[in-house]
């Protein structure tokens, strides 16, 4: 049996169907491609286990949605695929800017 054409990589998990960034299952390196609904989209980092890239590219200001439910904000532009984490995300729950 082959994969349906707008496939997502089994890689990655889609939590619920309004999330607008995937969970790893699997740590990715950099370069390496992975399928967001059906497009072959290449990894600019090496991004560890569990951790969300962006199912589609996201505007800063607009809410991260995880679970169904916004879970923070994109303090810049993310684009498709990109590691989304503290660098460019601001927490809902946690009070002021995370450092790292």
């Amino acid at each position: 049996m082959t994969a349906a054409p707008n496939a997502t990589d089994p890689r990655l998990l889609r939590l619920s169907p309004e999330d607008n960034v995937l969970v790893l299952l699997a740590p990715v390196a950099a370069g390496e491609s992975l399928r967001i609904d059906g497009r072959a989209t290449p990894m600019k980092s090496a991004i560890p286990l569990g951790h969300k890239i962006a199912a589609r590219a996201i505007a800063a200001g607009e809410k991260i949605l995880k679970y169904g439910a916004p879970i923070g904000t994109a303090t810049r532009d993310i684009a498709a695929g990109d590691h989304v984490h503290t660098h460019n995300l601001r927490s809902d729950y946690l009070p002021g800017p995370l450092e790292h």
